[in-house]
Order: structure tokens, then sequence, then C-alpha cells
């Protein structure tokens, strides 16, 4: 349904350095950078665009990333700590949202609520 999104974020170099590291286990790539912003998908069709904004914080906003495995979820939670994310919820089975929905997630630099999933 959506080409692309992009998301304002305070600290371009510190949300950079979070999304390289906890989309990498998903198989996305940093494909885009300058002094205005960054571009994350594959390698070929950037789909989470990045803008740097001096202004007031928005209320957050929440995104899903597809995983292919349950291993990768975990991979992006611990990738996405270490890159200075925290943490909103481990990498777990919600059988409240569905009897094989998997997933974790995670705050951004930005207050962003980012989640892997595979259900």
């Amino acid at each position: 349904m959506y080409d692309h999104l992009g998301l304002k974020v305070k600290n371009l170099d510190a949300s950079v350095r979070f999304y390289t590291e906890a989309l990498a286990p998903l198989g996305y790539v940093l494909c885009s950078r300058d002094e205005s912003g960054a571009g994350f998908g594959p390698a070929d069709a950037p789909a989470l665009w990045l803008y740097a904004h001096q202004g007031a914080a928005g209320a957050g906003t929440h995104i899903a990333f597809r995983a292919p495995d349950h291993a990768a979820i975990q991979t992006f939670h611990a990738a996405g700590l270490k890159a200075g994310g925290r943490d909103n919820g481990g990498a777990g089975l919600r059988a409240d949202y569905s009897p094989t929905y998997f997933a974790a997630f995670l705050i951004d630099p930005d207050g962003n609520n980012v989640e892997a999933v595979c259900a």
C-alpha cells in the first residue's frame, strides 16, 4: 500500500546509526545520505526516509518492519539497543495480537516506536 514514509529527526547522525544497526538483521541498508537526510530500504528501493529537523518534537510514530524469522527479530532488538535505542518490548510471541505474532519493539532516538515482526 505504501511506497515510502519519512520521519523528522533531531540528530541525523544518531538516527542513521540506530537504523543502520537495527535494520541490518532485517535486510535493509543505508541507500542514500546527505546533510539533510538519509534513506533506508532494500539496496535499490529506499522506503524509510529520515529528514533532519530542528523544530518541536512530534508525538511519535509507530513503524513495523517485516522480518524473515524470529532470529532476525532477536538480532534487530539487540542491535537497536546497542545503537542507542530503548527497549519497548523484547522479542517474543504476542499471542494477544494473533497466535503466531512474534515481535520486538524499540524506541528510536526521537521517540518513535519501531517494531520488527513476523507472523
